[in-house]
């Protein structure tokens, strides 16, 4: 069972020995598309023809591109997803023209949390060009905060602990594994007066942190954040950042299209590099989208496409 023809329709990430192992799941030439279309025209013209599209998170699957793409019966995301709302494709409309989704996920966790442990031991230690405290400092002891406790969050939580920190937690739901590890969960409110570091880690388009919040998390504090986009108003994160020994530390999707205007703080510390992009995360993204495409054929094998 085969598509009848599949398009990468932007550059996806996949490994060039994954890109060539599409052309097994498609009746005619995969084609493939290495840089981002800048509009629905675009998209449209390169997904004519095909009932798989791939296509990463740089680029919109619009409702428009859904409704005038007719052939089209799968779109595999070689990214996450979490919901709906923080999808770059429009599943509902996807729905609605019984057009199948699937995302994948926990394929760059591990690049995330060894860029969180190396940024933070940095600029504890002041082995970069800032330096948190007057003094050099340690992990131990110190108290962080984790917000949103999914993979990521507790690949961290576990780490940081290890390192002797004290760690604390707030999900929109409770974690019972994690906290029979020693993980507590606190409250927001209560969680931002409690710790001097927290480490972000939700979906894209949650917006948990504003003007109020940020007074509670008060000066002398650390700001990490490795999610895709910012978790915060900006404005009152700009406020918050001019606090006595406060620092921020974001990595290449973190800063999202906020990276100029963070760049004129010398408190902001940010990597050009997307963290969790490494070699080991591209081929655990290629061997899910793969899976994907296989499982939806498995499914459909006794249906015509």
């Amino acid at each position: 069972m085969k598509f009848k023809k599949i398009v990468c329709v932007d550059n996806t990430g996949l490994e060039n020995w994954a890109i060539k192992k599409l052309g097994k799941y498609s009746a005619e030439d995969v084609e493939i598309f290495k840089d981002y279309p800048e509009n629905d025209d675009e998209i449209i013209k390169r997904i004519k023809g095909a009932d798989c599209v791939l296509v990463s998170w740089n680029t919109q699957i619009s409702k428009r591109v859904i409704e005038e793409s007719k052939d089209l019966k799968y779109i595999g995301m070689c990214c996450s997803l979490y919901d709906e709302s923080s999808a770059n494709v429009d599943i509902v409309a996807a729905r609605q023209n019984s057009i199948e989704v699937r995302g994948i996920r926990d394929y760059g966790d591990e690049g995330l949390v060894e860029f969180i442990v190396s940024e933070l031991i940095r600029l504890l230690k002041g082995l970069g060009n800032q330096q948190w405290k007057n003094e050099a400092v340690e992990l131990t002891q110190r108290k962080v905060g984790i917000i949103g406790m999914g993979t990521t969050g507790k690949m961290l939580a576990r780490m940081l602990s290890d390192f002797g920190m004290d760690v604390y937690y707030f999900n929109r739901s409770r974690k019972s594994d994690i906290e029979n590890e020693g993980i507590k969960y606190l409250p927001l409110s209560e969680l931002l007066q409690t710790v001097e570091i927290i480490s972000t880690h939700l979906p894209k388009n949650t917006v948990l942190l504003g003007k109020d919040e940020f007074d509670l998390f008060g000066e002398g504090k650390i700001l990490i954040n490795t999610s895709l986009g910012v978790p915060f108003e900006v404005g009152a994160f700009l406020e918050w950042i001019k606090g006595k020994e406060n620092y921020a530390i974001f990595d290449g999707d973190g800063s999202g299209a906020n990276k100029e205007k963070f760049e004129e703080f010398s408190n902001i510390i940010i990597s050009e590099k997307v963290a969790g992009w490494t070699k080991e995360a591209r081929e655990r993204l290629s061997n899910k989208v793969l899976k994907n495409i296989q499982d939806i054929l498995d499914i459909k094998k006794d249906h015509i496409l």
